[in-house]
């Protein structure tokens, strides 16, 4: 017992102060690819290594868009690797949770060369909300929203596991989610928030649609990682609906394959303050 109380005592705290202070993130850690549309000479290698097709290339006469579906990206740095002209760069970039499909989407339009390399002429750059967009701490905007703790019901639809390890980890005594008054239950009609991952399985798609219908309003629906958005690595198949907005509505989005603990946080915090909408 005391050797316990021991240790207790010499390992301190080890909570992290996250979404108060910056995460430290290593400097190997894969996050958003950052593509420069303007340098990008050349985006056919990029595309042709992309093993969910997230940058999807369609060619018309003498003019060429190139779209990046950051939905589908799960962030394996091989574009980047094979792009010779440094136009594309992997960054730590994670707080990528957004309200709408539509902003995970990047489109550049080009002019072709005689050599089958482009010149751009325009850009879409849609802007992800940034972590001031989304302010104020987690416990107090959840405690302002209910006024009380927001519980949320974890739901695999077909998932590898590996975001239910990260899912896992915002329980640990490093990332201590209870903190902000979010605790999960086991049943959805106790739940304010349903938080899906994987894509949804055609076996799984009844089970996901009686759970969205169990659970009470007003409720917000998170899509969790790649697979969650688009279907990732599996797709849309005979065995895979694709996304979860395939099968029913859904008010976040959080990229990543998987998407960190505080990538989690911060998309939690954002389906808050869509919660908080729908309360009104």
């Amino acid at each position: 017992m005391f050797k316990i109380l021991q240790n207790t005592i010499s390992t301190g705290i080890a909570t992290v102060a996250y979404p108060d202070v910056p995460a430290v993130v290593s400097a190997q850690f894969r996050g958003r690819p950052e593509f420069d549309f303007a340098a990008w000479r050349d985006a056919r290698p990029a595309a042709g290594v992309c093993p969910t097709g997230a940058i999807e290339i369609t060619d018309a006469g003498a003019s060429r868009r190139v779209t990046v579906d950051y939905g589908l990206c799960i962030f394996c740095g091989q574009c980047a690797e094979v792009s010779t002209d440094n136009a594309v760069r992997i960054t730590t970039d994670f707080e990528l949770a957004t309200l709408s499909r539509a902003s995970l989407m990047l489109v550049a339009d080009y002019s072709l060369n005689a050599d089958g390399t482009h010149r751009q002429l325009t850009a879409d750059y849609r802007a992800l909300v940034t972590a001031d967009e989304v302010g104020g701490k987690v416990s107090q905007a959840i405690f302002q929203t209910l006024g009380r703790s927001l519980a949320v019901r974890q739901v695999d639809a077909g998932s590898c596991n590996g975001c239910e390890m990260e899912i896992a980890a915002l329980n640990n005594p490093i990332h201590d989610i209870e903190r902000f008054g979010i605790h999960f239950v086991a049943s959805p009609r106790h739940a304010d928030m349903l938080l899906v991952t994987g894509p949804v399985t055609r076996n799984m798609e009844l089970a996901v649609q009686k759970t969205y219908a169990a659970t009470p309003d007003p409720k917000v629906i998170v899509a969790v990682g790649a697979c969650g958005i688009s279907g990732g690595i599996f797709g849309t198949n005979y065995a895979s609906r694709g996304g979860v907005d395939a099968t029913i509505p859904v008010d976040v989005y959080i990229p990543g394959c998987p998407p960190r603990p505080e990538a989690l946080l911060y998309g939690i915090l954002l389906a808050v303050g869509r919660l908080a909408e729908k309360v009104r």
